[in-house]
């Protein structure tokens, strides 16, 4: 820290030892500059005349009024005006008393708006001037009434320069602390976001392999007896299974890894290209499902990509879980326009409230789960629309809207 640092800091924390300070070289310049003689008879001299006693206390007096300018700057004013107009009239010869009252303008000025700065600083330099032009041995076009004139004028202006200055600084200190705030609110709501978007993956993830380990672990169960062979490849669908699983989880859980832990997995998000992978595994574990995808097209977004690729899973998984054994699914996915949709569609008996949430705009009926819930808000993220209830005649049906145009285009 250097000197000058520490010097403002300590003027910041002892404002009135400054303004002793400021008015103590104050009287010294009036009572050294007492002393001059701009009028002799050779030009300014030094030591030619002296200041009488009446104008020594009414420098002592405006020099004490300064200590505490800060503190009542009007009053000071008013204080050092009324000393400076005693000298005017009745020094002989004149002491610069005035003096004090330019620093006390200067003070009231820096503290005020600018409107009261020039209406006080017109009313102080009329007032003084005009008191130093009436009276007195000198002529009204002396230097020395023009000085009181242009002395309290650049007091003023000074002043108000100092006020403007401390504003602006402080507007953009408070624009800085402000855009640093919005900076840590949307790290805040990014964060959020993140959060809820892993949730979704770790829900996915968890619920469509926990589904399939279940199935083909009942399934091993009950073959188990009387025909091991089929029970050994239930079992390896289980283990094949719990494999992806884990997988996943450890490809989405490295998203919250900081820069200091081990490398995260950098295999790419899922999506459609890995959609054959996915119902494959469907059809181990006993679900017929068949498959319809058109000219999708490769300009789909992550986004897009990844969230069609979800709701395929989780529809699958509760066709799964809820439709019943003897259930079979149909998935399409095709480009209609700037948008694509998905549809997932069973004829199981028992899917009318798969995943406790089997209204059709997305409200719990009844169960736990947030299976439907999560596929809307996917949806609703990139702004397309997702609708899911039961089908006429039996089954269900999911149908969800992506619009590929306004996720190209960043709004996703």
């Amino acid at each position: 820290m250097t000197t000058l640092v520490r010097g403002r800091g300590w003027a910041r924390t002892h404002p009135l030892a400054v303004d002793a300070v400021l008015a103590t070289a104050v009287l010294i310049c009036m009572v050294v500059g007492s002393f001059a003689e701009p009028y002799g008879e050779h030009g300014p001299t030094w030591g030619t005349r002296t200041p009488d006693a009446p104008s020594l206390l009414l420098m002592a007096l405006g020099a004490l009024a300064l200590v505490f300018r800060r503190r009542a700057p009007w009053s000071v004013l008013a204080a050092t005006c009324a000393a400076s107009i005693v000298e005017l009239l009745t020094g002989e010869p004149r002491a610069p008393v005035v003096m004090c009252a330019v620093i006390a303008l200067f003070t009231v000025a820096a503290t005020t708006d600018r409107s009261t700065t020039w209406r006080i600083g017109l009313v102080t330099m009329a007032g003084l001037t005009g008191v130093a032009m009436l009276s007195g041995p000198l002529p009204w076009y002396a230097q020395e009434n023009l000085g009181i004139f242009a002395w309290t004028g650049m007091a003023a202006a000074a002043g108000d320069a100092v006020r403007s200055r401390r504003a602006f600084v402080d507007a953009i200190r408070e624009r800085a602390e402000r855009a640093e705030r919005t900076r840590e609110e949307e790290a805040r709501r990014r964060v959020a976001e993140e959060r809820l978007r892993i949730a979704r993956d770790l829900h996915d993830v968890v619920a469509h392999h926990i589904a399939l380990v279940n199935v083909q672990a009942g399934v091993a169960a009950h073959v188990m007896d009387k025909r091991p062979d089929q029970a050994k490849e239930a079992l390896s669908h289980v283990r094949d299974a719990s494999r992806s699983a884990l997988n996943e989880l450890r490809a989405t859980v490295g998203l919250l890894r900081q820069s200091g832990d081990p490398e995260a997995p950098t295999e790419p998000a899922p999506g459609l290209h890995r959609l054959d992978e996915l119902v494959e595994t469907f059809r181990n574990a006993g679900l017929p499902v068949e498959v319809a995808l058109g000219q999708v097209g490769l300009d789909l977004a992550a986004a897009v990509d990844l969230a069609a690729f979800r709701i395929i899973q989780e529809a699958l998984t509760n066709v799964q879980k809820h439709a019943g054994q003897e259930a079979t699914a149909e998935v399409s996915v095709v480009r209609v326009g700037p948008n694509v949709e998905v549809t997932v569609i069973d004829d199981g008996p028992g899917h009318e409230e798969a995943d406790g949430e089997g209204d059709i705009d997305g409200r719990p009926s009844g169960g736990g789960g947030h299976g439907l819930i999560g596929m809307r808000e996917r949806v609703t993220a990139l702004g397309g629309s997702c609708t899911a209830g039961p089908r006429y005649g039996g089954g269900f049906r999911v149908h969800a809207i992506l619009p590929v145009t306004t996720a190209k285009g960043g709004t996703a």
